[in-house]
């Protein structure tokens, strides 16, 4: 099969959350499966030199967009046995940053539209296009409403994936004609509740659409988790399924990772409590073996179930815990943070921002890792700090739920989890892993339960394969 993996980002070129992760390590898998899995991204500025010096320019042409006839040039590079094309436009995007203009909606419909102009000019004509969340929404419309005549379109087929559905893309009604330069007919398409939509645009034009787990799939069935696209996805529900997010694990790996401070594995923990000893001392905490690490690296946000750890932090600062918090976003959580941090010194770390070589030696020195999500489509952090023997806390919850079992269940377990947007059960669940943390032969073996779990991409890439086989007939 050839595939080309549509996205507005990818590792390791450039980053802002797991779609990135995704379109770099998923198309490694099926790669390495023997399958034409090749990659398409903008050339965005901020990606890091050292990468732009390997790629070379391999084609050249303008694309028609409205009224508009805008240069595109077509950059290629090989990473991790994977083919990247990269489509440059300095206007729309050589500038510090992925999204957030106020012209993202012509953008992204240019990307959108110069990745089809593109097979025209690279000697490789896929059979599916695999597109991924609102910024690539546009290109089954595209393709149905003005390539789909000609010989290297006729037998496309298209996936649209949902990685979140909060984000989708809404512009004025206006920029459908004048900017996007759809067709009178296809108006409706791109048209909802009175904006222009690029995620229902998606939806509603591809071939078969999926998510990044399948608890979430059902989820957003319901209007609760929807934000508003609950009917138009009931409408397409036959085309819709799940498969969830796999992890790089070669790049979490507690065995080989050079950025943790002592390597360890299931079979030999001892490092395990180096890597621990090591984050208090580089965090400023005191250097106590006997306290439960309790960490978060997330989105400062109300999604992320934040006020929730805000309303009981005085009861987890009860127990012998210290708190290590990596992450960015509203105010008044970083505020609360940074204010509590100073009422218990010695027993919590805040830093606002991101640091990649601190979240490892996190997942490789924390006890537990907390994600109370009100709404959480896969999730990766749960999955990565299982490779560090770091136990899961998690709310029942889209890729929570199906990642993430309470211990003593059927099979095992390998985290914790509390059902209800609660305060008080979030609480009751880390009560009962740190009244686990204080029995050192049984948490060792939890932990080397959560180490044997496999969420690499081998599993899920044979799901999409299987997918992809489906829509091909």
């Amino acid at each position: 099969m050839k595939i080309l993996f549509a996205s507005s980002e990818a590792v390791p070129f450039i980053k802002s959350g797991g779609l990135a992760d995704v379109a770099g390590s998923l198309t490694a898998a099926l790669r390495k499966r023997m399958h034409a899995c090749r990659v398409v991204m903008p050339l965005y500025d901020n990606i890091p030199q050292e990468y732009k010096d390997k790629m070379k320019l391999i084609a050249s042409f303008y694309v028609p967009l409205s009224w508009r006839s805008q240069y595109c040039g077509v950059f290629e590079a090989t990473h991790d046995g994977v083919k990247f094309y990269f489509i440059d436009n300095e206007y729309y995007f050589k500038r510090h940053g992925l999204y957030g203009f106020f012209d993202d909606a012509e953008r992204f419909g240019f990307f959108s539209k110069a990745l089809l102009e593109m097979i025209q000019h690279i000697g490789w004509e896929p059979e599916i296009i695999h597109c991924n969340d609102w910024q690539t929404g546009l290109v089954p419309v595209y393709l149905n409403v003005f390539y789909r005549h000609l010989d290297a379109y006729k037998n496309i087929r298209t996936v649209f994936m949902i990685h979140n559905i909060q984000y989708q893309g809404k512009y004025a009604l206006s920029v459908v004609r004048d900017v996007l330069g759809l067709t009178d007919s296809a108006v409706e398409v791109a048209e909802y509740d009175g904006d222009c939509n690029f995620m229902k645009a998606g939806i509603d034009q591809c071939d078969m659409l999926t998510t990044v787990s399948p608890t979430y799939a059902a989820e957003i069935l319901n209007p609760w988790f929807s934000y508003g696209l609950d009917n138009v996805l009931g409408y397409h529900s036959d085309k819709l399924s799940g498969i969830l997010n796999g992890i790089d694990t070669s790049l979490y790996n507690s065995e080989t990772d050079p950025r943790i401070a002592k390597a360890f594995s299931a079979d030999d923990l001892s490092g395990k409590a180096q890597c621990k000893s090591a984050l208090q001392k580089s965090l400023g905490l005191e250097e106590n073996p006997d306290a439960m690490i309790i960490a978060m690296v997330t989105r400062l946000v109300a999604p992320k179930g934040i006020d929730l750890v805000c309303e009981v932090f005085s009861k987890i600062m009860e127990m012998n815990t210290q708190f290590v918090m990596l992450g960015s976003g509203d105010w008044q959580y970083e505020k609360f943070f940074r204010e509590t941090a100073i009422s218990y010194p010695g027993r919590i770390s805040v830093t606002i921002g991101f640091d990649v070589p601190l979240s490892h030696n996190i997942y490789s020195g924390a006890d537990v890792f907390l994600m109370p999500s009100r709404s959480e489509p896969c999730g990766l952090s749960q999955i990565i700090s299982l490779r560090y023997g770091t136990l899961p806390i998690v709310r029942i919850t889209g890729g929570l739920n199906d990642s993430i079992r309470e211990f003593g269940a059927e099979g095992g377990g390998n985290g914790y989890n509390f059902p209800n947007i609660d305060s008080q059960d979030m609480l009751n669940a880390i009560v009962r892993a740190y009244t686990d943390f204080r029995d050192k032969d049984g948490w060792q073996d939890k932990m080397k339960a959560a180490m044997a779990c496999d969420f690499g991409w081998k599993k899920s890439a044979g799901e999409y394969i299987k997918m992809y086989k489906k829509l091909l007939g």
